[in-house]
């Protein structure tokens, strides 16, 4: 991927939106629910402090984090769903 995020900007790649149900319906397009959830491909350097010097992003690459629902720009590259969010966007990390 071709694609560097800036300051305290993380790319995330989506989830798949669940296709059924835990009692095994399944949805249609419609019903699914916008995934909140995705993997950290790309992280920015950081937010710069008063003295200049950038502040570390606490999320690394290959991390699945947590944002919200409607969070973030949504973009699509190569065919991929991505998300480019703040770092204040990010809600949790899954460990």
């Amino acid at each position: 991927m071709k694609l560097r995020p800036l300051q305290d900007r993380v790319i995330v790649k989506q989830t798949e939106a669940e296709e059924k149900t835990k009692s095994g319906i399944f949805l249609p397009d419609t019903a699914k629910e916008k995934p909140t959830k995705g993997k950290v491909v790309s992280v920015g350097p950081g937010r710069l402090d008063d003295k200049g010097k950038a502040m570390e992003i606490p999320v690394r690459v290959g991390d699945t984090v947590y944002y919200g629902k409607y969070s973030g720009t949504e973009i699509e590259v190569d065919g991929q769903k991505f998300v480019i969010l703040r770092e204040s966007d990010l809600l949790g990390v899954l460990e």
